[in-house]
């Protein structure tokens, strides 16, 4: 069969040309669009590239190096001699051995070490910053010397605390710092499961676990440093022995911050030995004592004054611990005890009516410093300390549950305002509501969730705690507010309500003089917006009809958990994804006006109204403020001599001045001196 050749139509050539056409004007198209889509690409190849200080390659060495300067920072030139045997000392506790070393002549390092340290700033040297001794020079020039004894009693976590546990796995650290220094550091490192078994209190008695055995250090040394280059007091140390004082006028009260109050005179006789030093200082110098306080410290002072001037406090239905007091041989206070004692006492930083950060830290176990870190630090904080550690950490500490806030919704508001509120706060952000949440941040089938005043938030903390923990904060603590006169003076005999300004009268003291120094204009968490997830097993079964005594004394009769452990409690965390810079809402955190740590109300409300009134201070004693703003040096570690940080400010010049007049008897050239509208908030608080 013959192939013959088609003859292409008219109509074919033509869809052939239109072919043609589309290609010559499609392909550059198409060309086109590979061309612009592969510059799109490495455009943004370039863009989400990292610069080479964020990658890797930099950062290792970085950090290497950067690790290697600060631990040399901290090495003294007459401690490079010793430099093999710590390292070989280091090495035997880990079982490595270590060859023997030739002996090196380090003499022209240790020079040459102490040369180049001195040719650093002092103002970036990690204890010193330029101004050591300088107010004590100051008012030594002036004529001023040492008048008064000195007491001196810091806040919570600022004391060292040693092990003094014998136990086989405790010996390594007998004697050591397990809070506090570097040893610290080295323990919750390689030892983190050891080191906060030994922290940790026994959740029922509130005293030392079994085998563990921690004790607060002893001396000046105790709260001069927590570790070395992190000074506390010791720029307050240094300026008064400028002025003639030394370890026969001046001495330091450390104490075991973790344990409650009651504990701390039954285990330690902490009180005892306070009162006993403060006569011995009385009766040595016939001069009487000044007591300054920090933090936490204040309410330790407010629980020794009422516990010594009031004759109802020694009644006999107290416990034995208490009965010291009572014997001629021993306590003979009586109620003109701090009359005859207390020459001037000195706030600083008081948490006077509690601090809001240690709610949200009994609840979940955070606050601003953990909600603010970098994911990558966040990520490692709760790989190494998760949120569930700290939290059961914090609630064994009963020491710490003595900063509670107190007053209820008198003092930190409502749903519909606040004291502190700003003046264009809205209903939905008001400082009111301790706890909110918000709608995005619950689960839809959550229908529980509501925003809490202060009172609601505490009953909704205690009902996620332990009973454990209900029982200690109830047998130790009371933070209401008392109006009756009467009843002000039965709670003198309530050891419970001594740590509460607001439910006892301040001792009858007419001579005495109170000042109040604290920070203003560092932002500070008030309150917190809380995100709510899955549920999960509850800690706080209460106890029911037919308890099981877990214990043979029978005393403790708890309910065990039930067969069929069911999840019926939902997890809670501070909501860190929202912030809302309006509100000045950051990471879920609410701020207001502080010191960076405690409420400016907490701070302050007490020292300017409270004890301004009879009823909590009826013989009048004459109480100054002086609010110190806080204007940090950013170029200086820590902020120079005008910062008012809450820790900070105990290197301040303007705080070492206060103190070094007072106790110099130059006291009465104090006045008041404010920054911020204290005044103001404090007359909302609802005081009658």
């Amino acid at each position: 069969m013959a192939l013959s050749k088609r003859n292409r139509t008219s109509k074919d050539q033509q869809e052939t040309s239109n072919q043609a056409d589309e290609s010559t004007t499609v392909t550059p198209h198409r060309s086109d669009s590979k061309d612009q889509l592969r510059h799109e690409v490495d455009a943004l190849k370039k863009k989400t590239q990292r610069p080479f200080y964020r990658t890797g390659r930099f950062l290792f060495p970085f950090g290497i190096s950067l690790g290697l300067l600060l631990g040399f920072a901290f090495v003294e030139p007459q401690d490079i001699h010793e430099l093999h045997a710590q390292v070989t000392t280091l090495a035997n506790s880990y079982d490595i051995n270590l060859p023997q070393l030739p002996e090196i002549d380090l003499s022209r390092v240790e020079i040459e070490w102490t040369r180049f340290r001195s040719s650093i700033p002092e103002v970036w040297k990690f204890n010193n910053d330029g101004r050591e001794f300088q107010v004590g020079e100051n008012m030594k020039n002036r004529g001023l010397s040492a008048e008064y004894p000195v007491v001196l009693v810091p806040g919570i976590i600022s004391t060292a605390l040693e092990s003094w546990s014998t136990a086989p796995e405790y010996r390594p650290f007998f004697r050591e710092k397990v809070w506090g220094g570097f040893n610290m550091l080295s323990q919750v490192t390689f030892n983190k499961e050891r080191w906060i078994a030994a922290m940790m209190l026994d959740p029922v008695t509130g005293l030392d676990p079994e085998d563990s055995k921690v004790r607060a250090a002893e001396g000046l040394d105790a709260a001069s440093s927590l570790i070395q280059g992190y000074w506390v007091w010791s720029k307050i140390i240094e300026n008064l022995a400028v002025v003639n004082y030394d370890t026969n006028n001046l001495y330091l009260a450390p104490y075991d911050w973790r344990l409650s109050f009651y504990n701390l005179e039954e285990r330690d006789g902490y009180f005892s030995k306070l009162k006993y030093t403060i006569e011995s200082l009385r009766k040595r110098q016939r001069k009487k004592v000044v007591v300054a306080a920090h933090s936490m410290g204040c309410s330790v002072l407010l629980v020794i004054f009422v516990r010594l001037s009031s004759p109802d406090s020694l009644s006999s239905s107290y416990p034995s611990s208490f009965k010291w007091v009572e014997s001629p041989d021993h306590g003979n206070g009586g109620s003109d005890w701090v009359e005859r004692h207390i020459e001037s006492y000195i706030s600083i930083a008081g948490t006077h009516l509690g601090v809001a950060k240690a709610m949200a830290a009994f609840l979940s176990g955070e606050m601003k410093d953990t909600v603010q870190m970098n994911p990558a630090g966040a990520y490692v904080l709760e790989r190494f300390f998760s949120r569930k550690e700290r939290q059961t950490l914090f609630r064994s500490w009963a020491g710490s549950a003595s900063m509670w806030i107190k007053g209820g919704n008198a003092v930190w508001g409502n749903d519909t305002h606040a004291p502190d509120d700003d003046c264009d706060a809205t209903h939905s952000h008001s400082h009111g509501h301790l706890i909110s949440f918000r709608p995005d941040a619950t689960a839809p089938d959550d229908k529980s969730s509501k925003n809490m005043t202060s009172v609601d938030a505490s009953d909704w903390i205690l009902e996620h705690t332990p009973v454990t923990f209900q029982k200690m904060l109830e047998s130790n603590y009371s933070n209401g507010i008392e109006r009756d006169e009467k009843q002000l003076k039965r709670n003198n005999a309530d050891h419970r309500k001594w740590s509460n300004p607001l439910e006892v009268s301040l001792p009858y003291a007419p001579s005495m003089k109170i000042y109040c120094v604290y920070g203003h204009g560092k932002e500070t968490e008030r309150s917190y917006l809380y995100a709510r997830g899955q549920y999960s097993q509850s800690e706080s079964f209460p106890d029911a009809e037919n308890a099981k005594c877990l214990d043979s004394a029978g005393e403790n009769c708890t309910n065990p958990r039930p067969p069929l452990d069911m999840p019926l409690e939902r997890l809670s965390w501070i909501d860190a994804a929202y912030s809302n810079e309006t509100a000045k809402i950051r990471n879920g955190v609410k701020m207001g006006e502080g010191d960076g740590t405690v409420s400016l109300l907490s701070l302050g409300a007490m020292c300017v109204e409270g004890w301004k009134r009879k009823r909590w201070n009826p013989a009048g004693i004459p109480i100054t403020t002086v609010e110190l703003p806080h204007r940090p040096n950013p170029t200086i570690p820590r902020g120079g001599a005008n910062t008012s940080d809450h820790v900070d400010i105990l290197g301040s010049t303007g705080l070492n001045e206060i103190i070094l007049k007072v106790a110099t008897g130059a006291g009465h050239e104090i006045q008041d001196s404010f920054v911020s509208n204290i005044r103001e908030y404090a007359q909302k608080i609802q005081w009658d």
